[in-house]
């Protein structure tokens, strides 16, 4: 446990002003002090142990990973785009409310399925201007086309946590292929709803014009960069 650092000066007996430093901030020398507040100490110990266990229980392997039926979990599932503003600056915005489900064969990673659907109102970025603008429609056509789909059709495993997975992405009203890097996270349960939970990131590049979405290019840039954190709850009895 050396070096788990710990904000706990008020709870030691006056530490010298240098060694005792380092002695109050770590648990190096913790036989040398003599606690006054023993309370912290067994609750921070609780703490420490709880977090030394859950490491342990995400540490999984892909191959590792129970095959089976997986749903979205929407509230830990991101999408982030970034397009290039002019030529000056990044400017990025999010999606939310995923949903979808993952078909997971660990041991033939070939044979997995993703299906998802992404509502396109739930865009959204740090101008509420320029969110309201992404929604009409010059941009998205919300009203129109209120959601997004992308739905594989290929998964190659390139590496032992990484995947190039390929799929129809309908934006729109258009779909274009569309493949995704993807890396695998970790797994485990989750210690606060008990769901066995596998997360993911993936990034990929897309043209917007290629779905119609030609609003000033190229002055606002046509690639758009997604970045996306998928995390995945195991269906019950599946």
């Amino acid at each position: 446990m050396q070096g788990i650092v710990i904000i706990a000066m008020s709870s030691w007996e006056k530490p010298s002003p240098v060694s005792g430093l380092a002695d109050a901030f770590t648990f190096t020398h913790m036989k040398d002090r003599k606690p006054m507040n023993t309370y912290f100490f067994k609750n921070a110990g609780a703490v420490f142990a709880a977090a030394l266990l859950s490491s342990s229980a995400f540490a999984a392997t892909p191959a590792s990973v129970p095959s089976g039926a997986y749903s979205v979990e929407t509230s830990h599932t991101q999408i982030g785009f970034s397009v290039l503003h002019f030529g000056f600056t990044y400017y990025s915005g999010q999606f939310s409310g995923v949903t979808g489900t993952l078909q997971l064969d660990s041991a033939h990673p070939d044979a997995s399925h993703l299906n998802v659907t992404i509502p396109v109102s739930s865009v959204s970025t740090t101008s509420t201007v320029l969110t309201g603008e992404l929604k009409n429609g010059e941009w998205f056509d919300v009203a129109k086309y209120p959601e997004a789909t992308f739905v594989s059709t290929q998964v190659r495993q390139t590496a032992a946590d990484e995947a190039l997975v390929t799929g129809n992405l309908t934006l729109h009203g258009v779909t274009h292929p569309e493949v995704l890097h993807v890396h695998f996270v970790g797994a485990g349960v989750n210690p606060m709803d008990k769901a066995y939970t596998v997360g993911f990131q993936a990034q990929a590049t897309i043209h917007r014009s290629d779905f119609g979405v030609k609003k000033y290019v190229p002055y606002v840039g046509d690639d758009v960069t997604l970045t996306i954190a998928g995390a995945f709850e195991k269906t019950a009895g599946k």
